[in-house]
């Protein structure tokens, strides 16, 4: 935003009786074609106090505009455009970006606060779905956005490890398992216990009791209960970071639902103290009915609490424990109601950190228009999609470029990298079709376009054997120029991602970024031994850091 802000500082003077410096930053447009300059400002708001028609106000104040950052400043209709100073602004830029690197971008303003972020969070002794792949993406990509606005981020994983799930994969296990065949392939032998517990129930449902019994055996603390509970965390937790690994993504917690195990009877007790807590068919609510909300369910009638009541214990412990100024949940839609009744619950007890507390929802992965879905077994594993994407980018360098190497590190670059950019670059809420052919191209708006574009440009600086220097002259060609906005535009595209909490804002900046230098690549004889060389070279660079 800052030539935004540079071109709002010169309009000011002129109209500073009328509008605030944030009002003309508002207003300030870039034109649709590069012939009407490069920032542009309506007068159609001046109209009415200046009595005199928009197109007169723009001509008037175009000749009253001077500033070194703008070669002109001209009236177009109702419009003020300025036509930024190409040599100047190119020079700074390229200069800028090279000697600022990867802190480039970086934004200041949450320097010293915290933001949790509770993402990904899949269920112990099942596997690892396509389902999760989602707000572990975006989850990890907010993390990566809000750290470069300068916040600490904290990575939270709440694992489902608690449940009467267990009991039943209890029962399961010791009638029809073995400790060797669960150590052997984990995740997908404790499933194949769990589905079968569920065939077998249908027939035997004295099996149903058997199982609630092995979980309250879990809650009190049996020993052999508590040993398979554990048992089962340990190998499903070894198992999820082998794909936390391929994806590139570290937690600091992993303080799933158990870890709260001590704190809900003083959690539905602090409620009552609150004056919040009533009493509705058996069962113990906090009333909403003031936001037109349904009651948020603390405690059922047999005295088991539910998740609510674990996701305020977990909120009021992450803020004693973090201080946090935002807590982010990267969670589907479909989970919209819980968090309002959440945070409401939060606020009516006093909390009023409360209101940092967002709710990021994303959309459904569709295979063939349908949701992916887990149904007596028939899961799509996370896992499996990795190694087959990582399969056939290998077979597609093999084809194409089998003097490459090292190809197994760089199929698994690709492969990973089309998987999460294919999510990333679509709006989290809009609902996505997964194709991994379509996601494995290295034309088009993929992952690999853009590894390929960043590869190029890496390939260019090390034939011409470049070392950064000094740019003493600006580009002023169009192709350069088209470039150059480009990465000028990166720190706003980050401030952008962050305030509307959307990856895809940067993933799709990315995929422009790229086309731009490529059709820059194809127009321009980079290394032509010439005066501009330098800049030309140190341009390959800057884009090179931003990809």
């Amino acid at each position: 935003m800052e030539y935004e802000t540079q071109y709002a500082e010169a309009i000011l003077p002129h109209v500073e009786h009328v509008l605030e410096m944030e009002e003309i930053q508002a207003l300030i447009e870039h034109p649709k074609h590069d012939g009407q300059g490069d920032l542009a400002f309506p007068c159609f708001v001046l109209a009415r106090h200046f009595r005199t028609s928009p197109k007169e106000i723009a001509e008037c104040l175009a000749d009253s505009i001077h500033s070194p950052l703008f070669e002109q400043v001209v009236a177009d209709g109702p419009y003020v455009n300025g036509f930024l100073n190409k040599a100047a602004v190119s020079g700074q830029l390229l200069q800028r970006i090279q000697q600022e690197k990867s802190h480039y971008g970086t934004q200041t303003w949450g320097e010293g606060k915290t933001i949790t972020l509770d993402f990904s969070s899949p269920n112990i002794a099942k596997p690892f779905s396509m389902g999760h792949l989602r707000s572990t993406v975006i989850g990890n990509a907010m993390a990566n956005i809000v750290e470069k606005c300068g916040y600490t981020p904290v990575k939270i994983n709440h694992v489902g490890d608690w449940g009467t799930q267990f009991g039943k994969l209890m029962v399961a296990y010791m009638r029809w398992g073995s400790e060797e065949q669960v150590q052997r392939n984990t995740i997908k032998k404790l499933l194949d216990l769990y589905v079968l517990f569920h065939e077998k129930a249908e027939a035997e449902p004295h099996l149903e009791e058997e199982a609630r019994q092995w979980f309250r055996k879990l809650e009190q603390g049996e020993e052999e209960a508590a040993r398979l509970w554990r048992w089962f965390r340990y190998e499903s937790l070894q198992e999820f970071s082998k794909i936390y690994d391929l994806l590139g993504i570290a937690f600091d917690t992993y303080q799933g639902e158990a870890f709260y195990n001590d704190q809900m009877k003083g959690m539905a007790q602090l409620i009552q103290e609150k004056g919040l807590l009533e009493t509705s068919e058996g069962a113990e609510v906090v009333d909403l009915s003031e936001h037109q909300l349904p009651a948020c369910l603390i405690r059922k009638s047999d005295g088991a609490t539910l998740y609510a009541t674990r996701d305020l214990a977990a909120a009021i412990y992450r803020h004693q424990q973090y201080g946090f100024d935002q807590s982010y949940y990267i969670v589907g839609d479909e989970q919209r109601l819980h968090f309002q009744q959440l945070f409401l619950v939060l606020e009516k007890m006093g909390y009023d950190w409360a209101k940092g507390m967002v709710h990021i929802p994303f959309g459904f992965i569709l295979q063939n228009g349908k949701k992916m879905s887990t149904r007596k077994g028939k899961v799509i594993l996370l896992e499996e999609v990795i190694q087959e994407a990582i399969d056939l980018a290998q077979r597609s360098i093999e084809e194409k470029n089998p003097e490459l190497g090292p190809k197994e590190e760089t199929a698994r670059m690709v492969g990973v990298g089309a998987i999460i950019f294919h999510d990333l670059k679509h709006e989290r809420q809009h609902n996505i079709e997964f194709q991994l052919e379509n996601m494995l191209r290295f034309e088009g708006t993929t992952g690999p376009y853009i590894q390929y574009t960043h590869a190029r440009a890496c390939s260019i600086l090390r034939k011409a054997g470049y070392q950064p220097s000094s740019v003493e002259q600006g580009l002023t060609d169009a192709p350069s120029w088209n470039v150059i906005k480009k990465l000028a535009a990166f720190p706003s595209v980050i401030e952008r991602s962050y305030h509307q909490s959307e990856p895809s804002v940067l993933a799709k900046y990315l995929i422009h970024l790229s086309q731009s230098f490529n059709k820059y690549y194809g127009q321009v004889r980079i290394q032509t031994e010439d005066e501009e060389l330098t800049a030309r070279l140190a341009l390959v660079h800057a884009v090179a850091i931003v990809l």
